[in-house]
């Protein structure tokens, strides 16, 4: 079994909005939200249409994100593409609207 060599990146982090970022500044929809461990981005998952976190992570290589619309306590490499153990938890900042 693979281990992932990405835990030095995750951070506490502040999540950057309330829903995902760009999706609320071009009026589109998503799924699911996730929070990049390295910097506090929120973005929507991948079954959303416009794929946002894996956007970010791709832009800029941080590599873990965390299950974040509901709260969901896991994370994932998208280097090693497996499942991580986070430390924490991230606290939301408030209600999340839902789209889908």
């Amino acid at each position: 079994m693979k281990t992932c060599d990405h835990a030095d990146t995750i951070r506490d982090v502040v999540p950057s909005a309330r829903g995902c970022e760009e999706c609320l500044n071009v009026g589109s929809t998503w799924v699911h939200l996730r929070l990049c461990r390295a910097c506090g981005h929120v973005g929507c998952c991948d079954n959303s249409p416009l794929r946002h976190a894996r956007a970010h992570y791709e832009k800029t290589g941080h590599p873990i994100i965390e299950g974040y619309d509901p709260p969901e306590g896991w994370g994932w490499c998208y280097v090693d593409r497996e499942e991580v153990t986070l430390p924490d938890q991230t606290p939301q900042l408030g209600p999340i609207p839902r789209f889908v």
